[in-house]
């Protein structure tokens, strides 16, 4: 089977690696609210209040900028996680890209996680990025153990970063630096 730059298949798994297209936006909005629930990401469980209307729109928007994409796992034709890397136009800033990564709970501790993070590791030599970045929940313990299982390292903490529950919670830095 002939492999193109936007698909990947991992032999490890029967799981399938593409970039997102608007036809996913109703799954993709249903498995960002599922991490949502989770409380490790940015929306609070039940804050993000978008249609799939404007979650299409929202991939449109991802697809045109040439310096972010947004990949997604897909395993008997189901969302199980994705990966975004946005990049910067700016000339200084042009070797960094940010990621935000997240794994459907049930696909946790089988490797989706990183399969996307290769895969984010391709996209960004392919666009001559060197520099990787990212934010975790300090007490987010199996993030920061993939993440640096795959060669982060944190950078700075974040103090008082975000307010969850009423409780103000710290966030790493993390970074890696590709070759």
């Amino acid at each position: 089977m002939e492999i193109g730059i936007d698909q990947w298949r991992s032999r490890a798994m029967d799981m399938e690696c593409r970039l997102v297209e608007t036809g996913d936006a109703l799954a993709f909005l249903e498995l960002s609210k599922e991490l949502d629930e989770s409380g490790n990401m940015l929306y609070a469980p039940g804050e993000r209040e978008i249609s799939v209307k404007e979650q299409e729109e929202m991939i449109r928007n991802v697809n045109e900028d040439r310096s972010t994409d947004l990949f997604i796992s897909e395993e008997n034709e189901e969302i199980t996680g994705f990966i975004m890397l946005r990049g910067s136009a700016l000339e200084r800033a042009r070797h960094c890209a940010y990621i935000a990564l997240g794994v459907k709970e049930s696909q946790r501790g089988k490797g989706t996680g990183k399969q996307l993070l290769r895969r984010g590791f391709r996209w960004a030599r392919e666009r001559g990025v060197t520099r990787l970045e990212l934010t975790v929940l300090t007490h987010n313990a199996a993030a920061i153990h993939l993440y640096r299982q795959m060669g982060f390292k944190i950078e700075g903490e974040k103090v008082n970063s975000l307010k969850i529950e009423g409780e103000y919670i710290n966030e790493y830095y993390m970074y890696k630096l590709l070759k």
